[in-house]
């Protein structure tokens, strides 16, 4: 079966679906993106993925392309279209289409909508938390507002790459101060010896992960302590354990950072357990 994508109004098969070039995403990453889980064929937490997508709009000053019930019409429809029942559905807007000039188009256009889904084996996903994963460390070298789900993503692609050359799943950008600041696509977490479950504050330096957020209001029911502040690759090399989040991902053990084990060098038993309750806090619509 084809994939079907709705591009600007339509459903079309990927094979025919398209974008303008002048489109200012193309020509400028002049948009934002969500990717939200997708989970019995079900949004996993899609109120929270619209709220954080309206903000992200509001600060690029790019209007939102349709109502809210619309664009979650839209979404679930991708969804059924593509028969997923476990994967991802994607969601870009972008300012729109306009005569290529880096400011803003003089006369207003309509934002560009793309919305692609597809499936992902959940056995996979398990078999990979069953290892854990390897990670290493990258200076910083985004612009500030990493704020902004925005699809200007090129030092996450490097440094995604960078990982995979070095035999790992995922870099941490370590900023000017030598703290960790996330994953280049997940937040980054550690677990202390004590069992503190500590990730960098989402003020400033990254971006506020959904499945973070969702994990953050689950911790007073678990009964799991949390500490909201910076840590360094040598506290994490330290830890008990490490882990990252994320809708793809849900939470992924880390096992080492850099070549150097963590713990015992398996996946550690808060992660494991975080991963198996996350969606009993979750929300599906």
């Amino acid at each position: 079966m084809s994939r079907i994508a709705y591009v600007n109004g339509r459903y079309r098969d990927m094979r025919d679906a398209s974008v303008n070039i002048e489109d200012r995403g193309y020509q400028f990453a002049d948009g934002v993106y969500e990717v939200c889980e997708v989970r019995y064929g079900k949004l996993v937490d899609q109120p929270r993925h619209m709220a954080r997508l309206e903000r992200s709009l509001h600060e690029l000053r790019i209007a939102m392309p349709m109502p809210l019930a619309s664009l979650s019409v839209v979404l679930h429809e991708v969804v059924r279209r593509n028969r997923v029942q476990h994967g991802i559905v994607y969601l870009q807007v972008t300012r729109g289409v306009a005569r290529r000039d880096h400011g803003f188009p003089t006369k207003p256009v309509r934002p560009a909508v793309v919305v692609t889904a597809r499936s992902l084996d959940p056995a996979k996903g398990k078999d990979n938390a069953a290892r854990g994963i390897k990670v290493i460390t990258l200076p910083e070298n985004r612009w500030p507002r990493v704020d902004i789900k925005s699809t200007a993503l090129l030092p996450n692609v490097l440094a995604k790459q960078a990982a995979r050359d070095a035999g790992a799943y995922e870099a941490w950008y370590v900023d000017p101060h030598g703290y960790v600041t996330e994953g280049s696509s997940s937040n980054a977490w550690i677990v202390t010896k004590d069992g503190r479950v500590v990730t960098r504050s989402a003020q400033s330096g990254i971006l506020a992960g959904i499945t973070r957020s969702v994990l953050i209001d689950a911790f007073e029911k678990l009964q799991i302590r949390f500490e909201e502040r910076p840590f360094t690759p040598a506290e994490a090399a330290d830890a008990a354990e490490a882990f990252v989040t994320a809708a793809s991902m849900i939470v992924m053990p880390v096992v080492a950072i850099d070549g150097h084990s963590i713990g015992n060098g398996k996946p550690g038993a808060v992660a494991k357990r975080l991963r198996e309750s996350f969606h009993d806090f979750a929300v599906l619509s």
